[in-house]
């Protein structure tokens, strides 16, 4: 797992281009390291993505 794969990971997942699942295949990282990743660099302003 490095984090140039889980940003790109992430970046998908966000997108709704790819599951959780999906995406932590790709991160290589399980589904739980990749949903603590994703709170690590969560917007400050306490909403997600999917709120805009």
């Amino acid at each position: 797992m490095t984090s140039k794969s889980v940003s790109t990971a992430l970046t998908l997942y966000r997108a709704r281009t790819l599951t959780l699942e999906q995406a932590a295949t790709v991160g290589g990282c399980s589904t739980a390291q990749l949903e603590e990743s994703a709170r690590a660099f969560a917007p400050a302003s306490g909403q997600s993505p999917a709120d805009d």
